[in-house]
This record gives C-alpha cells, structure tokens and sequence, in this order.
C-alpha cells in the first residue's frame, strides 16, 4: 500500500512540475508597476501610475488569444473578436493647463475619448465600431455607446499608429481608423473599479495600493487610460508582440492641506501607504523629478534617500530622475512612504511657457450666429513648428469652410498693433457635417512662424432641433469636442520628456536608445466649448396644462351644475328644518330648568324632616 502511495505522489509531482514548465513557455509575457511623481512649477504635484503588460502572441493569429496568465482575458477576448489593431481610450475629469504645467505624459481632453485602428481585411468597419464601441461602454460602465455615426470621424492626418506597422498601412488605410469623444462624460469611482480589475494584483498590492477614490476625486485634473498596440520584439522587428499599457494621471494640490507648504507624502497625497509589491510583476518602480532642484533656489529632499539617481540628456537638457525599487524597501520594513521636504517656503511667480501652447473660445452673441476660434503659440525663438490641427464640430453647428481664416502675428506685429499676414494652410482636408447624420471634421496643416501667435478663426450657424433631440438640462447648452493639435517639437525643448515609440515603460525614458535625443512627438487638446442653442421654453407645456386645466374645471363645474341641478317649487310659509330646531330650542330650555328647580326643592325638604326626627329623639332620651 505505502509503495502504491510513493508512486502516485511522484507521478503527480512530474505531472505538476511538466505543467509548470510548459506554462512558462506557454505565458510569455510580463507585467511592470510605475509611479511618476513631478512637482510643478504652480505648486501642483504630477503623478502618474503607468502599469504596462507586454505579451508576445502574434496579432493576427487569434488562436492564441485563448489561453491568458497576465494580460486581462475580458479585454484580450473584445480586441480579438473586433480585428483591433490599435485601441486608445482615455477618460478624464478636468483639464490640463499646457501653459502653466508643460506636458503630461499622456495627453487627453475632458472626459472620453476612443481612437482605434481596425486589422486589414475588416469587411465593415462602421459596424465593427459600433458593436465594440458597444462592448466597451459595459466593460467600462461608460456612456460610449452616445459616440454613433453623428459622433464619428474618420481622420486622414492625424492619430497616425503608435505601434509596429508598415508604412503602407498607415498611408494608405485610414478608412480603419474612427475617431469619436464625448466632451460631457463624467467621470467616477464606477469607472475607477473594472478599469482597475484589468491589473493582475487589482488595488490588492503595488502601487495601485495607493488608489484612494476619496483623494484621486478631489483632485484639479484625472485621467484614466487604456493603450493596446502591437510593438517590435527585437531592433529588426521581424517579429512583434502586444502591449498593454493602463494609465492613471492625477493633479493634486498639497498647499491646500499643508498651510501653504509644498512638502508633500504618499500619505498626505493619496491617504495610504505602499506595503507589498504585486508579486506577478517583474518591477516595481517609483521615478521622482529631482531636475527643478538643479534650476532653482527652492531645492527639496526625499525620504528615504532613493536607491539612485540617474541623469539623462534630452536636447540641451539635463534632467534627473530619483529610482526607488519598491521590491527593496518593502522587504526592508513594513512600508514604503515617501516624502519630500522643501527648505524654505516657496515664493510663486509667472511661470514660462512651453514652446506649444493652444488656447481656445467662442465668439459672437445670441444665439443664431457664432464663432470658433484657436490661439497658437509658437514660443520657440529661431525655430517654426509644423502642427497638425484637427477640429470636430457637431453637426448642429452649421459651420462654413468660406469664412475660414488664418492669421499669424509675431511679437513685433503685436507690439506695433498692426495687423497680421494671413498664413495659407500647407494641406487642408475638409469634410461637411450632414443634420443627424455626421459633424463637420477639419484637418489643416500648418508652419507656425517663430515666436509668434497664430488665431485660427470659423463661423458657424446654430441649428433649431426638435423637442425630442434636446437634453434633460437644455439650458445647460451643448459641449463642443476638444481641437487635438499635433508636432513634432525641437530637440531643444526643455521642458517635456516624451515616452519612447519602442516602449510605454517609464523606465525605457532612461536608456540609452540614440533615437530618444532628437525631435519629440506630442498631442495637445484645447479646451472644450459650451454653446448655447435656440432653445424652447419647455415649461409651457406645464403652464398651459395648469391653465386649461382649471378654465375646465371651472366651467365644467358651472355646466355641469346647472344641467344637473333639479328645480322644486319651495313653500314660503313652510318651515324648514332649522326653523323647527330653534322653535323647538325654548321648550327645550324650560324643560331642563324645571327639572333643575325641582330636584333643588327636593333636597330642601329632605333636610326638614332629618331635623324634626333629631328633636324627638332627644326629647324621648330627657
């Protein structure tokens, strides 16, 4: 019996350890946590959660989407039914100031956006789009299924692939690209929870331990993001794999809870502390920004003392990035806080602008006509800057492509007050809006002069929609799509670290890849607009009821109390009912004072004789 015991006990440890081999070769793929930490020049503190899941499984081959170890398999089994190429979807809640904070990491505009790039051989895209667009507003508890035809764009220039394709495809195939955003979407813990049931540990371990829906929504700006791409597996790229990269941005304002101060803590900032590491992740990383205390007066210390300190060059610039490895902190003590102390108090003043910048309003009154209207600023000195702009208009915005106007002013224009050149657009692409059926899209390409102000200007004409096509709130107005502008920035460009095209990692930031130093790729997003349209007095449908309400109750009262109403001839000499009660009243009244009067007379006798009946007996008793 006990040999039978030994043999099934060594059997099953082959089979287990078989099972584990096989799967290390059949999961390949790895997981890595981030955490970006950046003090900004406005006394804002940048962070940014970046968890990145790299698998090699071939794109188009979807049989090997069937077995998952670390890549999420709800989304891994939507991008293989749907032949996505590309997905990119953000979800944000307020707005990044370009002008007073530079560049993020990863660009989005107020609340949602989806741009996905479809596999060759998709036999109809618009239905695709629709069915995942579908798919994805259940996955993620968004209203994505609003981004229909009348929403959608199909952009020729911009949102080029971000991932390993041939140049063929994506010159020639922008029919696979749409693009749609819905400005008014809000954004929620109801978002926060499946976006973060996607990570291998969850919120369980990590950095991801730092999510705190309380602190991450009472915050200037936050920003959740999906990225799927397929990427190079070698420097020949002869094959590729899939990148998964969840982002989370956040802005949050220590002063605020620190008297003033900038000194800031993962305790203080997020209300929790790292304890663990996810233990399926390779790293486990936290980068702080250390450059501004090489170029100021106000320096700040980090405790604990970071495991290094690397330095990297971008252009002219030397930047700093303090590592920590959470893997070695954790195991040292029981958790990781990290902290910065300012010398002294920091003393705000303007801060510079970034080299590209947009600004953007509306213009005109009432509400029959109006205006769009974009400011470029091209702070570069020497240089001009090539951008791509893009513009969604909705379709209730009738907007018109004769009264388009493009004009620069350099700084001496400004200063003389002169007017200025109007600039001719190097490429233009211009589709017209159909009433319910798509917006008007725009696309121009343009050379902005050094150190100069470029005012892109469009008028446009409200539409009158139908009772039915307005929202519950009509008077809260319609919301216009952020204006996404692209470039190429100079290598010169101090102020802004760009993630690499071969790798979404932080970490890729710091290698030595040649490619890093020269020009940097960046998408910004304008502010959205608020239009207000012709609207209806919705009210009056209730005003009018009341009204005809009442006129009908009064006269259907008076109606209908004289055709029902019977006529009897009345007895004048008659008495009525109250005639005979107050007749009857004095009778009444007699009655009871005479039965009163004689119980009185009553007890007076009673007391008579109960006296003579005591004289006799005292009398008798003498």
């Amino acid at each position: 019996m006990a040999p039978s015991m030994g043999l099934r006990f060594l059997l099953s440890s082959i089979i287990f350890i078989t099972l584990n081999v096989c799967s290390l070769g059949l999961f390949e793929d790895e997981f890595h946590e981030e955490l970006f930490i950046k003090p900004l020049p406005t006394g804002h503190i940048y962070t940014h959660f970046q968890f990145t899941t790299t698998w090699e499984v071939e794109l188009r081959r979807k049989d090997e989407f069937l077995h998952y170890h670390l890549f999420p398999k709800a989304l891994g089994e939507v991008l293989a039914k749907f032949s996505v190429q590309e997905l990119h979807l953000t979800l944000t809640q307020g707005l990044w100031r370009h002008e007073k904070w530079g560049y993020p990491l990863v660009d989005a505009p107020p609340g949602a956006e989806l741009w996905v790039w479809f596999q060759p051989g998709t036999s109809n895209v618009n239905e695709t789009w629709t069915d995942l667009i579908n798919v994805l507003s259940g996955m993620f508890c968004a209203s994505l299924n609003y981004m229909d035809a009348k929403n959608t764009v199909c952009p020729k220039l911009s949102f080029r692939p971000r991932g390993a394709t041939s140049g063929w495809f994506s010159k020639t195939s922008t029919h696979l690209l749409r693009y749609a955003a819905l400005p008014r979407e809000n954004v929620c813990t109801e978002n926060l929870t499946p976006w973060k049931k996607l990570l291998p540990c969850g919120s369980k371990a990590g950095v991801a331990s730092l999510f705190n829906s309380i602190k991450l929504y009472d915050t200037n700006y936050h920003s959740l993001g999906i990225h799927f791409r397929p990427v190079c597996t070698n420097s020949d790229c002869t094959s590729t794999s899939v990148e998964l990269s969840q982002t989370l941005s956040a802005v949050l304002e220590p002063t605020i809870f620190n008297h003033g101060r900038q000194d800031w803590s993962l305790k203080k900032l997020f209300g929790r502390m790292i304890g663990t590491v996810c233990p399926v992740a390779q790293t486990s990383t936290i980068f702080v920004d250390v450059t501004s205390n090489k170029m100021s007066n106000y320096q700040f210390t980090l405790n604990p003392a970071p495991n290094t300190v690397e330095n990297f060059r971008r252009g002219r610039t030397e930047h700093s990035y303090a590592i920590y490895d959470i893997r070695q902190f954790t195991e040292r003590s029981r958790v990781l806080d990290l902290s910065a102390k300012y010398n002294q108090a920091i003393t705000y003043s303007q801060v510079a602008p970034p080299v590209l910048y947009v600004h953007r309003f509306q213009t005109g009154s009432g509400r029959e006509k109006g205006g769009i209207v974009s400011l470029l600023h091209n702070t570069h000195p020497s240089q001009d800057l090539v951008v791509v702009y893009m513009e969604v208009i909705p379709w209730f915005l009738h907007t018109y492509l004769h009264t388009l106007q493009v004009d620069t002013f350099t700084a001496e224009m400004t200063h003389i007050g002169i007017n200025g050149t109007t600039l001719k657009p190097l490429h233009l692409h211009y589709v017209p809006g159909k009433d319910r059926q798509r917006p008007y899209h725009l696309e121009l390409v343009l050379r902005l002069p050094a150190k100069s102000v470029t005012r892109l200007s469009m008028q446009f004409e409200r539409a009158l929609l139908k009772w039915t096509e307005y929202p519950p709130d009509a008077n809260h107005g319609f919301y216009v799509n952020s204006a996404v502008i692209s470039a190429m920035l100079p290598d010169d460009t101090a102020d802004y670290v760009a993630l690499p095209q071969f790798s979404a990692r932080i970490s890729a930031i710091l290698s030595g890849n040649e490619s890093l130093s020269g020009r940097q790729f960046v998408n910004l997003h304008t502010e959205t607009l608020l239009v207000m349209l012709p609207t209806p007095d919705f009210s009056m449908p209730y005003n009018v009821i009341c009204l005809a309400c009442t006129v009908v109750a009064i006269a259907f009262g008076s109606i209908h109390n004289l055709t029902t109403r019977r006529f009897t001839a009345v007895d004048p000499t008659a008495k009525g009912l109250l005639a005979k009660l107050k007749a009857k009243l004095p009778f009444l009244r007699r009655k009871k004072e005479g039965k009163e009067k004689g119980a009185s007379e009553g007890e007076g006798e009673g007391e008579g004789v109960l006296g003579q009946e005591d004289t006799g007996q005292s009398e008798a008793t003498s």
